[in-house]
């Protein structure tokens, strides 16, 4: 049955330098509003024990508007200011429900430059989107096509670190699910093969990072040698934020043909429930971990699962799914990451991974 769901199309785009400029403005006010009103609801909460609401926040965000310290608040759009206020208050409910940590502060150097409009604060007509406080509309590469007939309900417009410009359309669209298939398949994640399938088949982990290490060690060094504060200095960590971007990039787009084609071929897909926070204290192997990407990997068939129609089966992460043989059933006692093929007892050998595949398959057609 088809489904409607909320789905963010990015694109990039280039800005007039009026524009950027009202952005770059917007973007400060944005964060200066979420930092001061989570200043006063942890001093609120610390002196008097109280929690501030949404409603609370909004009438202080009014009356910081009349003062004339920041009387420049009401030079931009207020949508962006109150969305940063939703979005503070969904973050202490996250908090307080304990599925988040405590809101922390936005810094200017590190957090993601965005702000939110909502459909009163742009409009989107004939192809062309053109923000609040805007007379022309914004040069957008229009890179795929929107649905027909959608209509965004949200815009986000981002500046990355590396100077790109990006605007996200939020729409709500109707995905049909993909034909039923018979096949289900088990997926071991690793390092050295990014995914081992329970056919045989490996994937080898293009190790991103990696290929872009030599010249981004360059551009850090470069960076490193310049003065705090100079011209150099930025142009110098623009240029590494652009190497960054790259291999994230590079990453993303290979995840995103990986998890379509593994949704796509098969009704069923099993996976392990890997803790990547844990995985990556260890020192020796945390680069790679990262690198390889996991938990977007995870992310990205979950959601393609839920969109097509298909099943996506999460194990339990203490399976014994390396030491299991998977033609007898016979757990061995140890099995070392070094041992990358071993025989059973039954004689059957195995290749580490795809057994392990093999029986993560198995767990999880029996956890249905």
């Amino acid at each position: 049955m088809a489904q409607t769901v909320k789905r963010a199309y990015k694109y990039r785009f280039y800005p007039t330098s009026e524009q950027a400029a009202e952005l770059a403005r917007t973007f400060g006010c944005v964060r200066l509003v979420y930092n001061k009103a989570l200043e006063e609801r942890t001093r609120a909460y610390a002196l008097e024990g109280v929690r501030v609401s949404y409603a609370e926040s909004s009438a202080a965000l009014t009356a910081w508007k009349r003062t004339e310290e920041l009387a420049f608040l009401a030079e931009v759009s207020s949508v962006p200011l109150q969305q940063a206020l939703r979005h503070l208050q969904a973050a202490f409910a996250h908090f307080f429900a304990k599925r988040a940590k405590y809101p922390t502060f936005k810094s200017r150097k590190k957090s993601r430059a965005s702000a939110e409009y909502t459909r009163s604060a742009f409009r989107y007509r004939d192809g062309q989107l053109t923000l609040a406080k805007m007379d022309a509309p914004l040069d957008i590469v229009w890179s795929r096509p929107l649905p027909r007939g959608a209509e965004p309900s949200t815009v986000t417009v981002s500046r990355d670190a590396a100077g790109r410009w990006f605007v996200s359309l939020l729409v709500e669209q109707t995905i049909r699910p993909l034909d039923p298939v018979e096949s289900a398949v088990g997926v071991d994640a690793g390092i050295t093969a990014l995914v081992t399938l329970s056919t045989g088949e490996k994937i080898t982990n293009p190790r991103h990072e990696r290929a872009g290490r030599r010249a981004l060690a360059r551009a850090q060094r470069a960076l490193a040698r310049t003065t705090a504060g100079s011209s150099n200095r930025a142009r110098a960590r623009v240029k590494v934020a652009r190497l960054h971007a790259r291999i994230a990039d590079w990453r993303r787009d290979f995840l995103h043909k990986l998890t379509t084609s593994l949704v796509r071929d098969n009704q069923t897909v099993v996976i392990e429930d890997l803790t990547v926070r844990h995985m990556v204290k260890n020192h020796s192997l945390a680069r790679a971990i990262s690198d390889a990407s996991w938990r977007e990997l995870r992310s990205m068939l979950a959601y393609k699962a839920r969109w097509y129609g298909r099943e996506l089966v999460v194990i339990d992460r203490w399976f014994p799914s390396s030491k299991l043989c998977s033609v007898c059933g016979t757990l061995a006692e140890a099995m070392p990451l070094h041992v990358r093929e071993w025989e059973c007892a039954c004689g059957a050998v195995h290749d580490r991974d795809v057994n392990a595949a093999r029986n993560i398959l198995a767990a999880g057609l029996a956890e249905r």
